[in-house]
């Protein structure tokens, strides 16, 4: 497996409070890492040194060489007086061409959505448009700053069996953040847990009976980690899913 990015012992502090206390970790082609914690737990600071906004305090990053990454943000802002359609949003992209274009409208189907404004999509629309921007560049890496964020259940699934199907067609490596930890998709190879420094990490099942994710989490008893489960049957045309029924409280 290939190592795309890696971070050793890395430290980050802002007005003398450690935000990043010593984290490590490796990104490789081919496998979704998902990274989880509650708020205030060093994750959005972990994705700007990966992304290179920022400097580490202290410690080593190695990255492949010609690194491509591209991020797809929880959100933008945009001025709801400013006419922009997601076809001008898409085309304004760095790496934008005629046959990229081509490509990712087809991939994420959003072909209905070129003529719409920007400020006009529903929350699960929008991932899908910054996700197809994010996919002109060609990357090696694809890094998603909770891209569920203001989406259904029913849409967050959907958006995650995308996530994992177009990771494996173009091969990259994927980094999904999250502090939701209702469903985490069955694709994903790695779970990092996240408290400033690395509580746990492992495959999503070993993570979620981890002590030190037991006791990250009692503060709050009623967030479970839920996976989402893909079984294909024999029919290779057919296939079924089996998705966590969550409860009213989750919603709360």
């Amino acid at each position: 497996m290939t190592t795309l990015l890696s971070l050793n012992n890395i430290c980050v502090s802002f007005d003398d409070r450690m935000v990043l206390d010593h984290v490590s970790l490796e990104l490789n082609r081919g496998q979704i890492t998902t990274l989880i914690g509650p708020n205030g737990a060093g994750k959005s600071t972990l994705i700007k040194v990966i992304l290179g906004l920022i400097s580490a305090d202290s410690g080593n990053i190695a990255r492949a060489s010609k690194l491509r990454i591209g991020y797809v943000p929880q959100k933008i802002s945009l001025d709801e007086s400013f006419p922009l359609t997601v076809e001008r949003f898409l085309k304004l992209a760095r790496h934008s061409s005629k046959a990229g274009l081509t490509k990712v409208i087809s991939q994420l189907s959003i072909s209905r959505l070129l003529d719409r404004q920007m400020v006009r999509l529903s929350g699960g629309e929008m991932q899908r448009v910054l996700l197809a921007r994010a996919l002109l560049g060609e990357p090696q890496l694809l890094v998603l700053d909770e891209p569920v964020q203001g989406v259904d259940i029913s849409g967050q699934i959907e958006l995650y069996q995308l996530i994992a199907d177009i990771a494996q067609q173009i091969g990259c490596g994927v980094l999904l953040v999250s502090h939701d930890l209702h469903l985490v998709m069955a694709g994903t190879d790695h779970v990092i847990c996240l408290n400033h420094h690395v509580c746990c990490h492992g495959e999503p099942e070993s993570v979620a009976q981890h002590p030190e994710f037991a006791r990250l989490f009692a503060q709050n008893e009623r967030q479970q980690l839920a996976v989402y489960t893909h079984h294909h049957v024999c029919d290779e045309h057919d296939h079924e899913h089996h998705h966590p029924q969550p409860s009213s409280e989750e919603n709360n």
